[in-house]
């Protein structure tokens, strides 16, 4: 599109008409300003009625756009200016924004003729007018009503955005220029809100992570701990097999930022108390300030921190230590071996109380609600033991009977439900021991992490690895959900090459969920992952109205990571094309408005390295300025329409050096007097016009006088109105104010002074 110059940004405001809106937050309204209409103009008040305007000028209406019963509610749509050459629907549909079709759509496109939920509008004399449709009325007007549900037809307006819309009927289903849409919302959700924007190739707000670093100074990674003092990442490892001639087990402590190796704790006492090289299974959890407390086969239990040369440990009698847990004193430990549980002295090994299950293997402690969730993949048993009496108070079914292969048992620690991953399934069960959602995976669930600052669970699924199942393909997933809603908080996350033929992935997650760690043994490797966020807007402009010549601002913002950079961007026919802006990066858009862009619409781009975000266009409406309202103004000049000249600015209040219009008007070629009348201070003469009938007459006020009252010294000028002259021939003044229309329309008139104090002007 070619822009007009003088319009662009990069004047400071003098006077801005700024209008704002508050920032949405749930996770519907983060798609609502998608529904704002291609080439609409929507009105600012989101109440009922509402209106907006399309690309062509049509014109609808919707009685009701808020707090819409989600059972049922019949709302009533009105158009006019549609085009009498193209058939309409007139639904509730999914908003897919800008120039792309709204659909699927309540009621789907009727060609029936018996829909409550849809309507279908033809042209007069169409073959489908009657029974099947209506026809325009005059002016391509409408006035039908609709029974509109939250849910139906493959719609959930819970779930997207929705706007009631009109759209071509299926014999124009390209034509876009009969879209117009505007946004509803059933009870409980917000309309016009900013909610995040419109994700151009993701959804606004959209959570992702991608690899940032690969950390390979850990030998065969076994299991993670991001200590919450020190901020080191503690690895439990063993050797892997197929590097050089380093034995690489043991506890190892790593820069979390670059996966640099601080210390690397390689022996710890055995069952004789003679040191030996031994691998670090299992991290039970952190000491204060630094270090961990961690399992080294077979019996061990050790403890250790950055800096020591060895760990120190006890050996435990009986059979090998198959989970372990923070106890529920500081100095001891819970200890399951095969379906013993005992909590232990961690200086002595001495078992202060233990307890043998019907079965299982490993276990998860929930200290804050009392508990011990104890899993038995093998009989397909969930036991919760009280820790306070320390015996069991209850069992649960895993749901696929008996022979699960055996993933991983965690609680989380805000809510108390305990997650158990079984074959290619996550179950999680309630605090109170109740199966309440099954998440289901296409690879094997083996660790999951909690972050208790975002709500979330972090779940790594690990590939079986053996090819010659179609079900394998050698890579892992990594996914997140939330904890009380179970739905996913982030894109799917591939981990190529993760798979369990050499052992069970691991988690570590960083509070707040920015950093997430996650191992491989099979690659002898831990990956670093750094969320991402798409763009999400907190802050969008509003439709706006100024009058010609004053500062006006348009301002948006928008959070993501990384930070976002951002664009405007501005379309003169309706929002069916746009440019940018030139130079206007900056979250506020300031320039002076000019009749030439009245219904121009501007809208906010966002992008950083997960997607682009835009916000909803909106509309500049600009009046001609008047004399009188501000010093210096230009009076308004007299419009000729069927030989009558229109009332000009009266010139009342006209102050130091305004130019003013006479107040004269003319109908039918009669003319009458038109005066302007100096207030108190004038020095000069008045300037004035009478129009008679057949002629005009205009008279500016002499040189060095103020009309209307000014300051002595400026000058003013009265504009000629009047039927008179125009009446007559319609071509002295036509001529002159067609010239200036045309010279304002292609940015002469206000080039030089808009170049003075602007930059990257359109």
């Amino acid at each position: 599109m070619t822009s007009t110059p003088g319009t662009a940004p990069g004047t400071p405001p003098g006077g801005p008409s700024r209008l704002r809106r508050r920032a949405g937050t749930a996770a519907v309204a983060a798609l609502l300003l998608a529904g704002v209409p291609a080439g609409a103009a929507v009105s600012a008040d989101a109440g009922t009625p509402r209106t907006a305007t399309g690309p062509q000028g049509q014109k609808l209406t919707v009685s009701a756009t808020t707090g819409l019963d989600p059972a049922g509610q019949k709302i009533r749509v009105q158009g006019e200016g549609y085009g009498l050459t193209t058939g309409i629907y007139v639904a509730l549909c999914k908003d897919n924004g800008d120039n792309r079709v709204p659909s699927p759509c309540l009621g789907g496109a009727d060609m029936s003729g018996g829909s409550k939920t849809s309507q279908w509008i033809v042209p007069p004399g169409d073959p489908y007018e009657g029974d099947l449709a209506s026809a325009f009325g005059p002016g391509g007007t409408f006035d039908v009503e609709i029974e509109i549900t939250e849910k139906g037809d493959g719609l959930d307006c819970a779930e997207v955005a929705c706007s009631v819309v009109t759209r071509a009927d299926h014999r124009a289903a390209g034509n876009r220029t009969q879209d117009v849409r505007i946004p509803v919302a059933f009870a409980g959700q917000e309309p016009g809100e900013p909610g995040g924007g419109e994700g151009v190739d993701v959804p606004a707000g959209t959570v992702s992570y991608k690899s940032a670093a690969e950390f390979t100074t850990a030998g065969k990674p076994l299991d993670l701990l991001l200590h919450p003092d020190s901020k080191k990442l503690y690895v439990g490892a063993d050797n892997l097999p197929d590097t050089a001639d380093v034995d690489e087990r043991g506890l190892h402590v790593l820069n979390p930022e670059d996966g640099a190796s601080e210390s690397w704790i390689s022996q710890a006492p055995g069952s004789t108390g003679a040191l030996r090289a031994s691998a670090a299974a299992r991290i039970a959890g952190s000491l204060p300030g630094d270090g961990v407390v961690y399992n080294y086969p077979l019996r061990g239990v050790g403890s250790a921190k950055s800096g020591d040369e060895v760990a120190s440990g006890v050996w435990l009698a009986g059979s090998t230590i198959t989970d372990i847990a923070p106890g529920t004193t500081p100095d001891t430990v819970l200890v399951a071996q095969g379906a013993t549980l005992s909590e232990i002295e961690r200086a002595t090994g001495t078992a202060t109380r233990t307890l043998t299950l019907p079965g299982g293997t490993q276990f998860a402690a929930d200290p804050e609600r009392g508990a011990v969730w104890y899993t038995d993949f093998t009989a397909g048993k969930l036991h919760r033991v009280d820790l306070a009496s320390f015996t069991v108070t209850g069992s649960s079914d895993l749901p696929g009977g008996p022979g699960g292969m055996a993933g991983f048992t965690e609680t989380d620690p805000a809510t108390g439900a305990v997650w158990v991953g079984v074959d290619r399934s996550v179950l999680v069960f309630d605090a109170a021991g109740t199966l309440v959602k099954t998440l289901v995976g296409k690879d094997l669930a083996r660790d999951a992490a909690f972050d208790t600052a975002t709500g979330r669970a972090h779940v790594v699924w690990q590939d079986g690895g053996d090819l010659s199942d179609p079900a394998n393909d050698n890579n892992g997933t990594l996914t997140v959900y939330g904890t009380e809603d179970f739905a996913p908080a982030a894109k799917d996350l591939s981990l190529p090459g993760n798979h369990s033929q050499a052992g069970a992935a691991s988690l570590a997650v960083e509070p707040g969920g920015a950093t997430v760690f996650v191992t491989s043994p099979a690659e002898g490797k831990i990956t670093r992952l750094v969320r991402q966020v798409s763009p999400l807007v907190t802050h969008a402009p509003e439709d706006l109205t100024a009058k010609e010549g004053e500062e006006v601002a348009l301002t948006a913002e928008a959070e993501g990571t990384p930070e976002p950079t951002v664009r405007w961007q501005v379309s003169a026919d309706g929002a069916q094309t746009w440019q940018d802006v030139e130079g206007a990066t900056e979250p506020a858009l300031t320039f002076t408005a000019r009749t030439a862009q009245d219904g121009y619409r501007y809208r906010a781009e966002f992008r950083n390295d997960v997607g682009t975000t835009r916000t909803a266009a909106v509309t500049l409406t600009v009046t001609p300025a008047t004399g009188g309202d501000s010093g210096g103004d230009t009076g308004g000049t007299g419009d000729a329409s069927n030989g009558a000249g229109s009332t000009g600015g009266d010139g009342s209040t006209g102050g130091d050096g305004g130019t003013q219009s006479s107040g004269g008007s003319t109908t039918d070629g009669s003319g009458s007097t038109g005066t302007t009348t100096g207030d108190s201070g004038s020095t000069g003469t008045t300037g004035g016009s009478t129009a008679a009938a057949g002629g005009s007459t205009g008279t500016a006020g002499s040189s060095g006088s103020t009309v209307g009252g000014g300051v002595a010294g400026g000058t003013g000028t009265a504009a000629t109105s009047g039927g008179g002259s125009l009446a007559a021939t319609g071509a002295t003044v036509m001529s002159v104010t067609l010239a200036a229309a045309a010279l304002v329309g292609t940015g002469v008139l206000v080039h030089r002074r808009a170049r003075r104090r602007t930059e990257g002007a359109l």
